[in-house]
């Protein structure tokens, strides 16, 4: 890049010779009355009427991968455990789960996670954290397992009024 290019408000792109160029596409969900797809989630229909029709103050969390990639795991009660033990209310079998990995709490119509001091942590969105909201399309990181986060839409549209 030239000095002079790097002055032209932006418009050339830097590329060095023996670099592989990408070209970046963005793609957004489409309009619906009743979806809605934050950016980067892409949901089939049957996870878009799953979704749609969850009643207020329940969300939804759908399992991205992992064995059990597909999963649908409704959160309709004030606390819900995640982990390797056979009595978590969602059940990783998986060595990177920790027994008692996490929990999901609800306080009215908001969730959070909480980590239960995992060995391998929970992630909200790519970040280690201990304890973190829970907003529609969050992606979480349990073990290896990867999980998407859906809030009930009449909430949502509650929370606009």
């Amino acid at each position: 890049m030239t000095d002079s290019e790097s002055r032209s408000g932006g418009d050339a792109a830097i590329h060095r010779p023996g670099e592989q160029r990408h070209d970046v596409t963005q793609t957004f969900g489409h309009d619906s009355d009743l979806s809605f797809v934050p950016f980067g989630v892409e949901l089939t229909d049957v996870e878009q009427s799953a979704i749609a029709a969850l009643p207020s103050g329940s969300a939804l969390l759908l399992v991205r991968s992992g064995a059990l990639a597909g999963a649908r795991y409704l959160l309709d009660t004030d606390v819900t455990t995640i982990g390797r033990h056979p009595e978590a209310d969602i059940f990783f079998d998986d060595v990177t789960v920790s027994r008692r990995h996490a929990e999901v709490t609800r306080n009215g119509s908001t969730f959070e996670i909480i980590d239960q001091r995992s060995l391998n942590g929970t992630y909200v969105n790519g970040e280690r954290v201990d304890r973190s909201a829970l907003v529609d399309g969050t992606e979480l990181r349990v073990g290896k397992f990867r999980l998407n986060f859906f809030a009930s839409p009449v909430d949502r549209v509650a929370a606009t009024d």
